[in-house]
């Protein structure tokens, strides 16, 4: 439940369009939804700003569909991530308006398109990253920020990073995905003045452990104002940016 239905349902209770008892059984699911397989965080929005975002993996088709369902009923924007094209197919029997962003593996469904604010640059290391970015930069799009992709501008052509630097300046926060070593996070934090996000990706070969390097490297980082999330969470690092840009205009 947004701050925007919220307001809806005062203005119909005001205008006599929704009774008071109604109103009561409306509000009297204000804090969550218990649905048996899942309790539906109803207040998330008007306590964070962003209503709840369904997490796909390891969920049912019907799980996925019903809860996004429910979401919709009180939310302007729902969200799902990890997702499949079978739970979309799932989803859009219950609400056609779903969109599905492939690559990102996203399931989002919006009333309105967003009132995008600032700028996040979203920065990989290769082209095999820009699946995580594209969860990043996704993300970061339907909770209401402009985004710039600037992708495979690692290290070993580091030219192609300085080559971009006058739009990744412009940006309030800074996501960079990388696997490997990890290393264009630190390059990146020592070129700008911005808080930047490091997505360890689980790209490499046998000892970069699934992202576990690129993650030590970038804990470990000499760089200023580098933040590390957990490997290939490019959703996590995109509603950190957002919290950072948007604040500035909020």
């Amino acid at each position: 439940m947004d701050r925007e239905y919220l307001l809806k349902l005062c203005e119909d209770i005001r205008a006599d369009r929704i009774s008071c008892e109604d109103a009561a059984d409306i509000l009297k699911e204000l804090p969550f939804k218990d649905m048996d397989f899942a309790r539906i965080d109803n207040h998330r929005s008007l306590r964070t700003g962003y209503p709840e975002v369904v997490f796909c993996q390891g969920k049912t088709d019907s799980q996925i569909a019903d809860i996004m369902e429910l979401l919709w009923q009180k939310n302007s924007t729902v969200m799902g991530t990890r997702a499949t094209e079978a739970n979309y197919s799932a989803v859009r029997e219950r609400l056609p308006e779903a969109e599905y962003f492939e690559q990102a593996r996203i399931i989002a469904v919006s009333r309105k398109e967003a009132d995008k604010k600032g700028s996040i640059a979203v920065i990989t290391a290769g082209t095999s990253d820009i699946p995580v970015a594209e969860e990043a930069a996704v993300t970061a799009e339907i909770l209401g920020n402009n985004v710039s992709r600037i992708y495979d501008v690692g290290v070993a052509g580091i030219h192609r990073l300085f080559d971009s630097l006058d739009e990744i300046r412009k940006a309030n926060a800074v996501i960079v995905c990388a696997g490997m070593e990890g290393a264009l996070a630190s390059v990146t934090g020592g070129l700008v003045d911005v808080p930047v996000i490091a997505v360890p990706t689980s790209i490499g070969y046998g000892a970069s452990f699934n992202g576990l390097a690129a993650l030590l490297s970038m804990l470990n980082s000499c760089a200023n104002g580098i933040s590390v999330v957990n490997i290939d969470n490019g959703f996590g690092a995109a509603y950190t940016a957002s919290m950072i840009n948007r604040g500035k205009y909020e």
